[in-house]
């Protein structure tokens, strides 16, 4: 079992350590309000717990040189990102450095306890790779509703079979650590703010659109999830009334009209249809069915009818950034998720919508960028939480 900080002070150090790296004592001084006499005990008992090593001379700043210290470079934090279609499996180290990264396809819809023999079996893979025998700890996204504290899915649209499931404790028990479970999106988010655009960031939306849409809410550095853990599901807020059917079992959801399920069904539609669009007809005809790839290629080539479903899909989603954008102010919002392989041509509509609906004082300065992390948002901000909870006092 991994020891924790014993206080506040120590697990404050350990987060400087994590995310900045190696610091001498005198650097460590310039972040904590301690006075040296107090710092020298919190770091000579973080070195007892074998939480923190010496790490080579620091850089002298007059006087004798001390030593460099860092987190131990033996912890070993596993994240897990399940999404609808595919999960990705990482190993980092403590200061959430990606030492080795699996991607497989996945359908959900299997339920977890095939699911989870996935990734079991790809976190041995990870660990036999790297010669270590244990996780310090996991951190787990799924694409759905989780009550947080339990670590519970509650009545997720996509997940048949999941609701109820104790994936905190489950996952805890097959693995021997300390495990964390959280909505997908909340710790894509998460991983933007730790180490992708967002690292300067207090207060942003990052808005995954993928087979489901979904935004992680960052406030004051913090992620918001809501009195029962539903914050940021922005999938199903409604932009036709009396539209579509969603899977929600309402209507006229943004999901119903765009995300991966909604766009493939609206691509096919189109292929379809005798000469409107011949790329993606002859692509359905050579595979027999499409994917959110092949839309994304029509339009590459100047295909009218692709470009039109992504500037569609855009615009919708930027209907319900504009709303968010009004309420809640962000400094930033990042656009991620699987779709954003449909390129310049979805952020521009999303733009557009959002600075043409809510007011110049809350867009006049806003950037809306892709996500820089892209495929390992998902695992380096599930590496971020869990390691945040065992930095922290027991």
């Amino acid at each position: 079992m991994t020891a924790r900080p014993a206080n506040m002070h120590q697990a404050r150090l350990l987060h400087i350590l994590r995310d900045l790296g190696p610091q001498s004592r005198a650097a460590l001084g310039d972040h904590v309000d301690l006075s040296r006499s107090k710092l020298a005990v919190e770091t000579d008992r973080l070195l007892e717990t074998g939480l923190v090593v010496q790490d080579g001379l620091a850089a002298s700043r007059g006087g004798r040189r001390s030593h460099n210290m860092r987190v131990a470079p033996t912890l070993r934090f596993l994240g897990v990102d399940i999404g609808a279609t595919s999960v990705d499996v990482a190993v980092t180290n403590a200061e959430l450095k990606v030492l080795g990264h699996l991607t497989q396809p996945l359908d959900v819809r299997e339920g977890p306890v095939a699911v989870f023999e996935q990734v079991l079996a790809m976190a041995a893979k990870l660990r036999d790779a790297g010669t270590i025998d244990h996780y310090d700890g996991a951190g787990i996204g799924v694409p759905g509703p989780v009550r947080f504290p339990e670590g519970v899915p509650v009545a997720p649209p996509i997940m048949p079979g999941w609701d109820g499931f104790p994936v905190r404790e489950a996952m805890s028990q097959e693995l021997g650590c300390p495990v964390l479970v959280d909505n997908d999106v909340n710790l894509m988010a998460l991983g933007e703010q730790h180490s992708g655009v967002a690292r300067s960031a207090r207060d942003f939306l990052y808005v995954k659109i993928g087979t489901g849409i979904g935004c992680g809410i960052v406030v004051g550095g913090t992620v918001h999830r809501g009195v029962t853990g539903s914050a940021g599901d922005i999938g199903h807020i409604r932009v036709e009334p009396d539209g579509l059917p969603c899977a929600c079992g309402n209507r006229g959801c943004l999901e119903a009209y765009f995300g991966g399920n909604a766009l493939v069904r609206d691509a096919t539609a189109v292929a379809e249809e005798t000469g409107r669009s011949p790329e993606l007809a002859a692509r359905l005809a050579a595979a027999g069915r499409l994917t959110s790839a092949d839309v994304a290629a029509a339009a590459g080539t100047g295909d009218g009818a692709a470009l039109d479903l992504i500037r569609q899909g855009g615009a919708r989603t930027g209907q319900v950034i504009a709303g968010l954008v009004s309420f809640f102010n962000p400094g930033l919002v990042v656009i991620g998720g699987g779709l954003t392989g449909l390129g310049h041509t979805l952020l521009a509509s999303i733009r557009t919508q959002v600075y043409q609906q809510s007011l110049p004082l809350a867009t006049g300065s806003l950037p809306i960028v892709l996500s820089e992390l892209g495929s390992t948002a998902g695992v380096v901000g599930a590496t971020r939480m869990i390691s945040d909870h065992v930095f922290s006092p027991a």
